[in-house]
């Protein structure tokens, strides 16, 4: 059981989160330019491609997908096998080519009809992801991520395995709080008026740290900028 979060905790947490922001957006060179220009509904499907998948063969796939099917309307209608034929490069496309064709369906359904997913700029964050849950396979970090990644630039924070291992180290959440619980607990510490390109400089930068210091293996604590006010790397160092 996750320990509860007490007020003098949480502003503490408020402290160091907003510390290690400054410190790696100086390290990683933020701001940072969006790296995806994908209308939300494209946005979508790219992230049900990208789960627990390298970028490169997820992006492959997902530009195969659209040379061979133009609109989403004919991804959805495609005999499945052939779904599964243009997303080869990821992996399971087995599983992931119903899942796309069943997500497409019910965004049509819950729409009636064509949908670019573009009214959820005018919802609330928490109402359009919770939309956006209630889709097969959407969790937190999909949810955010179409929000935030794509068109609609919207100041919703994903939490991927890098900025996972990186918060946990430092005690931004407590050791036992998995990605998806992450999410809540680690936007909570950012302060509710920071815009979509704070959140996410907020992420690529815990990301990019993950990704080129914070090593799942043997990490790189003797260059870590953000190591005095690391517990993790304290006790390695020692």
């Amino acid at each position: 059981m996750n320990t509860p979060v007490t007020t003098a905790l949480l502003a503490e947490r408020q402290e160091l989160a907003l510390w290690v922001h400054e410190k790696l957006c100086a390290e990683y060179g933020a701001p940072f330019a969006f790296f995806s220009t994908k209308d939300p509904l494209s946005e979508l499907i790219s992230a049900l491609l990208s789960h627990r998948t390298r970028n490169q063969d997820s992006h492959r796939a997902y530009q195969e997908l659209r040379a061979r099917f133009p609109t989403w309307e004919q991804v959805s209608a495609a005999p499945t096998a052939e779904v599964e034929q243009a997303i080869s490069a990821c992996t399971w496309p087995e599983q992931k080519a119903p899942r796309l064709q069943q997500v497409l369906r019910e965004v049509s359904n819950r729409c009636n009809g064509p949908c670019n997913l573009e009214f959820l700029a005018e919802l609330p964050i928490p109402e359009a992801r919770a939309w956006l849950e209630q889709l097969p396979g959407v969790g937190p970090k999909t949810s955010a991520a179409v929000l935030l990644f794509s068109t609609l630039r919207r100041p919703a924070m994903p939490v991927d395995s890098h900025h996972h291992r990186v918060a946990q180290r430092l005690g931004l959440i407590g050791p036992k709080v998995g990605e998806a619980a992450a999410h809540a607990q680690l936007a909570a510490l950012l302060p509710p008026t920071w815009d979509a390109q704070q959140v996410y400089d907020h992420h690529e930068a815990l990301m990019f740290h993950g990704q080129k210091c914070c090593y799942f293996h043997t990490p790189a604590c003797g260059r870590c900028v953000v190591l005095s006010r690391c517990p993790f790397g304290q006790g390695r160092v020692r």
